[in-house]
């Protein structure tokens, strides 16, 4: 048995959840079926509609930006759009050569090869995989020492699709090799409106659009966050409020569970109190908040701070982060200008 940590157990967590099943028509298949990513979705869409007037594979992708934003579906939705195969692994997934050589040659003309997490490729998996995306021919060495020939394999024409949370961690060779390039944003509330709505009809629940709208508000613009609270609250006012969710029964079902108002639960609060009562609102290190809280960095880095600054709740500078005046509103605190205090930990230590 596996357990997971506190963080991946966070219901609000964006990152996936492998224990979660995807219910059946509730990943969009075409552009059109797509909510959201406007911008995005205009440029796949020509870049789809020349591929198909050329009648060749796509060119390249690579799909950046933070967890739970679509990344993945975006890439089935190419797969479907054009018609064609989708072969799925990760980054971690590919240890050897040898294992990404028995991929590529697996794959057929115009087949896409989704791989997320791209930027924790080995070092030498990207040198096999610089050839087969620039020139479609895979470098197999046979034999060693003095006797050992190279043989060049020629693969059909396919497309990579890479998906990262960390665009600065993919090399810069391997960064060159896609044609193509598109940050994920969040979404905006109409958006995940939409989202919701479009779910409560796949998961035949009844919703008034208040409910939609209260359930959308505290998904941190994250689709898979708001899929996540709907399944909760669905339970919720299964078992007390006769199936039907509202204003009401969606807010109670979610102060239940911690979520506020704003989609924070208690790790965003834990950090912006720590920073603020502990260290004076700021500037702290990360490495003290981390050691003040008892989380690893990367978790605050990646999972915490990336929607604490998109509030404007949290502020990075030279010295270190510091909480803002929101920050200290929402959490029903007094702001004084004279908050931050010289010290120890005026000092950034990451």
């Amino acid at each position: 048995m596996v357990l997971m940590s506190p963080v991946e157990n966070r219901l609000i967590n964006p990152a996936s959840n492998s224990d979660e099943a995807v219910e059946p028509g509730i990943r969009p298949r075409t552009l059109a079926e797509l909510i959201g990513q406007d911008h995005v979705k205009e440029n796949l869409s020509i870049l789809i509609e020349a591929a198909r007037q050329r009648a060749e594979s796509l060119d390249h992708v690579l799909f950046y930006g933070p967890p739970g934003l679509g990344k993945t579906t975006l890439a089935h939705v190419l797969s479907n759009e054009m018609g064609v195969q989708i072969r799925v692994t990760s980054g971690p997934a590919i240890e050897r050569a040898g294992d990404l050589a028995a991929i590529l040659t697996n794959l057929k003309a115009g087949d896409i090869l989704f791989i997320d997490e791209i930027h924790r490729l080995g070092k030498a998996v990207e040198e096999v995989l610089y050839p087969a995306m620039e020139d479609f021919a895979l470098d197999i060495v046979i034999g060693k020492g003095p006797s050992a020939k190279s043989i060049r394999l020629n693969l059909p024409h396919f497309t990579v699709i890479g998906a990262t949370t960390r665009p600065a961690m993919v090399s810069a060779p391997l960064r060159a090799r896609f044609g193509a390039v598109y940050r994920l944003e969040y979404y905006d509330q109409p958006a995940m409106e939409a989202i919701v709505k479009r779910a409560t009809g796949l998961f035949q629940v009844e919703a008034q659009p208040l409910g939609i709208s209260e359930i959308a508000r505290r998904a941190r613009g994250t689709p898979r966050v708001a899929l996540r609270l709907l399944r909760r609250v669905r339970d919720f006012a299964q078992v007390r409020a006769n199936g039907l969710i509202d204003n009401q029964v969606a807010a109670d079902a979610l102060d239940l569970l911690r979520v506020d108002y704003l989609g924070l639960d208690d790790l965003d609060r834990r950090v912006l109190l720590t920073i603020i009562e502990k260290y004076h609102g700021g500037p702290v290190g990360l490495n003290t908040i981390a050691a003040s809280i008892s989380e690893e960095q990367d978790t605050i880095m990646d999972v915490v701070e990336p929607y604490l600054l998109q509030l404007g709740f949290l502020s990075r500078t030279p010295q270190g982060r510091v909480a803002t005046e929101r920050a200290y509103s929402h959490l029903g605190i007094h702001y004084q200008t004279t908050q931050q205090q010289p010290g120890l930990f005026n000092r950034e230590d990451n």
